[in-house]
């Protein structure tokens, strides 16, 4: 079995995602989607994707490209280079499709998605979450599950 090209099939090109999204929406599947940077993924990542997939059929992940990681987070980021984030994340079985954005928000890839239940991290207020909004005119729903205390990107760089 060729497990890498399982894994690449999953990641999804921005201008293929809806199409999977309509596809997964006729067939009664609702979308999960959630997005992050991702950097070094820990086991808080992990404990907040499996609660995420949890809560519908597919679980989309909008991933930062490098140069919004860079944007968002500094110069010295990120650690690891988007393709191999991708790589991590879409290995994960619980992962549907991993999309790469260039923009520091995901806003335009939410509306191209539509999904039917948002969700972030407990460091987010309903107002601060990018598509909050759009997703509960939509009909969706916007889900904020708590930390795994002790587990943080920034944490780990800083016991590096």
């Amino acid at each position: 079995m060729d497990y890498f090209s399982l894994i690449n099939e999953k990641i999804i090109k921005r201008n293929e995602i809806s199409s999977w999204a309509l596809d997964w929406k006729k067939n009664k599947q609702s979308i999960v989607f959630t997005n992050g940077c991702f950097d070094i993924v820990h086991y808080g990542h992990v404990d907040y994707l499996v609660k995420a997939k949890e809560l519908g059929d597919k679980l989309v992940i909008g991933l930062n490209s490098d140069e919004s990681v860079k944007r968002l987070k500094g110069e010295t980021r990120p650690i690891i280079n988007q393709m191999a984030r991708a790589t991590l994340l879409a290995s994960l079985v619980f992962v549907d499709a991993v999309v790469i954005f260039e923009e520091d928000t995901p806003e335009d890839l939410i509306k191209t998605i539509i999904p039917d239940i948002l969700v972030k991290g407990g460091d987010y207020k309903y107002h601060d979450i990018v598509g909050a909004d759009f997703v509960s005119v939509t009909g969706g729903l916007v889900e904020i599950i708590p930390f795994v205390e002790g587990y943080s990107t920034t944490d780990i760089l800083k016991k590096l």
